[in-house]
């Protein structure tokens, strides 16, 4: 017999504030952009990216609902990702 899983609804309300955290961080973004930082810009820019996609990923993706096993494959490319960018950009300079 099958197991069956019961599915997490998300409120409209959980929904909204993320969708308005993403808007206050691509502003944030925007606004990073004008604002000459130097060589820390990138890693600003970077960093609020990667937290919009952290976002995205558990909310709308339901991560923070599924398997664990998913999250782990998903960390495991993120961080394989993270480290192709770290090699880029050493060999950058």
């Amino acid at each position: 017999m099958e197991k069956s899983e019961e599915h997490k609804i998300i409120s409209f309300k959980t929904y909204t504030v993320i969708l308005f955290l993403l808007i206050v961080l691509t502003s944030v973004s925007v606004l990073v952009t004008k604002i000459d930082l130097g060589n820390i810009s990138i890693i600003v820019a970077l960093s609020i990216a990667g937290i919009k996609t952290i976002l995205v990923f558990l909310f709308f993706m339901h991560l923070l609902y599924d398997k664990k096993m998913y999250s782990i494959m998903i960390a495991g490319v993120l961080i394989l990702m993270t480290l192709v960018l770290i090699i880029l950009f050493l060999d950058y300079q």
